[in-house]
């Protein structure tokens, strides 16, 4: 398993726990059908059971944990839990609510001729040269987010992030394997041009394009690639954090 942030001490363990799996089935570190045991994630995560067991309760109800296949088929032998496979049918159905959302910023944001901060495409195809997966996925969302700000509407973004972390899930396993679209930091900037110039327009059309591309490239990733299933290891790294009551 892939080696993660410590957990400092804090009142709110579940969520703590919650963030930690959640950032790590995020970028691919846990993969998909990758088998979850509370003990195990408890002694990595230097956390008692009970903050790991109510993290993978909320994990499961937000659909990012499922339930395991058993392993040996015997009457009332607990399956367990495995991180959740992605699906190409699941993400187009996500993209076609986030592009819709995404769509209405970007109009309400030219409406107002927004200048964004340039510095978010500069930090964009930097992390596209680097090849810093997490980093591509991190500026990705800054970039979507400064539009949903840039709307006016609060609500627009509140309700665009309930789909993100599926987003940057399917991200993460995607760019595993393969680079981000050469073309997508292109696309950001000519969106923020577009929004700053007040062409209300040109800026639904390539946003419109924008989420059709992306929603298009992850399907196809996704269908290609095989998730491997891998053991909870010190091969992989140590999930690590304080010792903390729970």
């Amino acid at each position: 398993m892939a080696q993660l942030l410590q957990i400092a001490n804090s009142p709110d363990l579940v969520d703590q726990v919650y963030r930690v799996l959640l950032d790590a089935i995020s970028t691919g570190q846990l993969a998909p059908g990758q088998r979850l045991t509370q003990e195990e994630l408890a002694e990595q995560l230097s956390v008692s059971r009970q903050p790991v067991m109510q993290a993978l309760r909320l994990l499961k109800k937000d659909g990012f944990v499922a339930d395991a296949p058993a392993v040996c088929g015997g009457p009332g032998k607990s399956r367990g839990l495995q991180v959740a496979p992605i699906e190409a049918a699941w993400i187009a159905q996500v993209y076609q609510v986030r592009g819709a959302l995404d769509v209405l910023a970007v109009r309400l944001a030219a409406a107002r001729s927004t200048r964004l901060d340039p510095e978010l495409i500069r930090r964009g195809r930097k992390a596209v040269e680097a090849g810093d997966v997490k980093a591509m996925i991190e500026t990705d969302l800054a970039f979507h987010q400064a539009i949903y700000r840039a709307a006016g509407n609060p609500l627009i973004e509140q309700s665009a992030l309930l789909h993100w972390h599926h987003i940057r899930r399917t991200m993460g396993e995607a760019l595993q394997t393969s680079q981000l679209r050469a073309t997508v930091w292109d696309e950001h900037q000519a969106m923020a041009e577009a929004v700053a110039a007040g062409d209300v327009p040109r800026a639904e059309s390539l946003m419109q394009h924008h989420s059709g591309q992306a929603s298009e490239h992850l399907q196809v990733q996704i269908r290609e690639e095989t998730p491997t299933v891998t053991a909870l290891s010190s091969a992989h790294g140590q999930l690590r954090g304080s010792r903390q009551p729970g």
